[in-house]
């Protein structure tokens, strides 16, 4: 049986970062450690973990903020998809980092960012700005792509087991968490569409 230590820290503004350990080596990935770096040091340290990653979802400044902090207070690698700008280690679709037994895989879901990564572990999904609970991440900023998000909505994340649970980059919905099968039935950004169909919906005002 592998036993996963898993935190979602919001301490300052409505970003959530994430710690996930193999709750027997304490091996760990702090996963966008945003403006909550100070926490994440506390909760660490309290813990007595040993973070191995810091894994970026993708490369906005709120997501990266706190990487070097983090960074120069465990030595631990930056992970991020292989287009980002940004990173010790590059990874891409079907991935995976290991924390002692647990496996995190990387699932590429652009449309955000080009360099938009989704982590798989344990039954838990962190979506970074891909997939909010209730909505998605923007596609009208720089480098975004609503061809690319309703391949990673409606082709990737949207296939994975109604059971996994959601844990989102920002806390933007009335809840902090979710489950694929509970947003497919309530997240109107999850509707089946045709491609064409989700293009207008995503440039109606």
């Amino acid at each position: 049986m592998i036993f996963m230590f898993f935190k979602q820290i919001k301490k300052n503004g409505d970003n959530f970062s994430y710690i996930v350990a193999d709750d027997t080596t304490r091996e760990a990935a702090i996963v966008d450690p945003s403006y909550n770096a100070e926490t994440i040091i506390q909760t660490v340290r309290k813990e007595k973990l040993n973070p191995k990653y810091i894994i970026n979802t993708h490369g906005h400044g709120d997501h990266t903020a706190g990487n070097e902090d983090i960074k120069k207070a465990f030595n631990a690698k930056i992970a991020a998809h292989k287009t980002a700008r940004t990173k010790d280690i590059s990874v891409t679709d079907g991935d995976a980092l290991k924390l002692g037994k647990i496996t995190i895989k990387v699932i590429h879901t652009p449309g955000h960012t080009p360099d938009g990564i989704c982590l798989l572990t344990d039954g838990k999904l962190l979506t970074g700005d891909t997939l909010f609970i209730g909505e998605c991440g923007r596609t009208d900023m720089p480098g975004a792509s609503p061809e690319a998000m309703y391949d990673s909505l409606l082709n990737k994340l949207s296939k994975l087991d109604d059971k996994v649970e959601v844990y989102p980059g920002h806390d933007y919905g009335p809840k902090p968490s979710s489950t694929i099968g509970e947003e497919k039935k309530t997240n109107y950004t999850l509707e089946k569409r045709t491609l064409k169909e989700f293009l207008t919906f995503m440039s109606a005002p």
